[in-house]
């Protein structure tokens, strides 16, 4: 199982409420398809992080970096709730670390256009599309940080991930050809 990241253009905040300060977005949209690379994409079912929620202690973290930990649910400073739109994140910034007021501040100025979420796929639906390509459908993922961003487009990291998985379509669809030019060359 390997991990992987997923990546959203939202409109974060930065909001202060009684002299503390919060980032505030959706770290992750249900039900909406995202391109990951040609013919492929994904999409988040909306009961995929239930088990995440309940069970897993997440981490907001700034640009995956875990030397910059921004929050986390087990002490509250992170709070994450889901409704139909998706997994909405509010995260309480210590106004101690630089690091975290330096997050904030970028979140607040607009140069921090998105967000992204990492996580390990447990069950997914592999859909082929009309028209060609094919789609995953997450139905249970394993969340175990969100991030904002600053490029809202995948990693380094994240594409060599994902380069198996291109790799893997790519040899599917070369499969796929082989045998319909092996059907003409019989007939």
């Amino acid at each position: 199982m390997e991990k992987r990241t997923s990546f959203l253009t939202s409109q974060f905040r930065a909001e202060e409420t009684e002299g503390r300060l919060f980032i505030e977005g959706y770290f992750i949209k249900y039900g909406v398809e995202t391109n990951l690379f040609e013919d492929v994409y994904e999409e988040i079912d909306p009961r995929s992080v239930v088990r995440s929620l309940k069970e897993n202690d997440i981490r907001a973290l700034f640009n995956h970096d875990t030397n910059l930990v921004l929050g986390r649910t087990a002490n509250n400073t992170l709070t994450l709730t889901t409704d139909e739109v998706g997994l909405k994140g509010s995260i309480e910034i210590n106004q101690d670390d630089p690091d975290a007021m330096g997050a904030y501040a970028r979140v607040k100025r607009g140069d921090v256009p998105g967000c992204s979420f990492g996580f390990f796929p447990l069950k997914q639906e592999k859909v082929k599309r009309e028209g060609g390509g094919t789609k995953f459908i997450m139905r249970e993922i394993d969340v175990h940080e969100v991030s904002p961003c600053v490029f809202p487009q995948y990693t380094q990291t994240e594409i060599s991930a994902r380069k198996q998985d291109i790799e893997a379509m790519k040899k599917e669809k070369l499969e796929t050809r082989k045998q319909l030019l092996k059907e003409r060359l019989t007939k």
